[in-house]
């Protein structure tokens, strides 16, 4: 009986001891994770997880190796490829808060309905949160991570950081990472230089990247350009060029 009491005695000190050290070690991701938020708030992002990864696939994969990313300021992005981002992926970005809940609601009614497997309607902060920190490995721990850190940079970020760091870290095509490297690779021009439909094209394949090419888009991805160049004027000018041109119009003093 007092060698049974022992072991349970133990054992439940080693329970503690696991307990503690994993508590310490979500108090360290936390540190780690918010350290980087906030610094990322200010610099360039130049290395994500998901490029990592995909290196690993293609040297030991068919694919040829491959990894084009170039950081731009937004500004210098130009305004078609972030309105036809906006258009496709997250028309109501400058409205919510991270979460687009009624998407969320319509999203799943919709794969309950046609008894698929539930999939997500992601806003572009959501989306922004999972390529800065996150590989493709889907798991309930890692989303639960992924809302910490979509509260953390709606927070912390202003949107147009968010919209800025999004459209220079989301894959578009293989080996192919932010918008200005997609216009160089695709349509051999930088990015400020898309034309609506360029734009609408590279931003067609965001769903699939890898299976889907701008320079020479299937019927479906077509179809998908011709809706988007359509659409996304309708979000009208981006709030910082609003901002600009009210600078530019205001009457100096005397």
């Amino acid at each position: 009986m007092n060698r049974m009491g022992k072991t349970i005695k133990a054992l439940g000190k080693k329970l503690n001891q696991l307990k503690n050290w994993l508590l310490r070690l979500l108090l360290l991701s936390f540190q780690v994770s918010l350290f980087f938020i906030i610094i990322y708030r200010i610099i360039p992002v130049f290395i994500t997880p998901l490029p990592v990864v995909r290196l690993f696939d293609q040297a030991f994969g068919e694919d040829p190796i491959r990894l084009k990313k170039d950081w731009e300021k937004i500004e210098n992005l130009g305004q078609n490829i972030a309105l036809a981002t906006l258009t496709s992926e997250d028309p109501k970005f400058f409205k919510h808060y991270g979460f687009d809940f009624e998407q969320i609601y319509e999203s799943i009614s919709k794969n309950l309905e046609k008894g698929k497997k539930l999939r997500g309607a992601s806003t572009i902060s959501q989306q922004t949160a999972k390529n800065l920190f996150f590989t493709p490995k889907r798991s309930y721990i890692r989303k639960v991570a992924e809302i910490y850190v979509t509260i953390a940079i709606e927070l912390l970020w202003t949107k147009k950081r968010i919209l800025e760091v999004y459209l220079n870290i989301i894959e578009m095509g293989k080996g192919v990472y932010g918008a200005e490297a997609a216009a160089q690779f695709h349509f051999h021009k930088s990015a400020i230089k898309l034309t609506a439909n360029e734009a609408a094209a590279i931003v067609a394949c965001y769903p699939n990247p890898r299976r889907w090419t701008a320079s020479k888009p299937s019927r479906y991805i077509t179809k998908k350009q011709t809706l988007i160049a359509r659409y996304m004027y309708r979000i009208g000018p981006l709030p910082w060029k609003k901002e600009n041109t009210n600078t530019k119009k205001k009457p100096k003093k005397n």
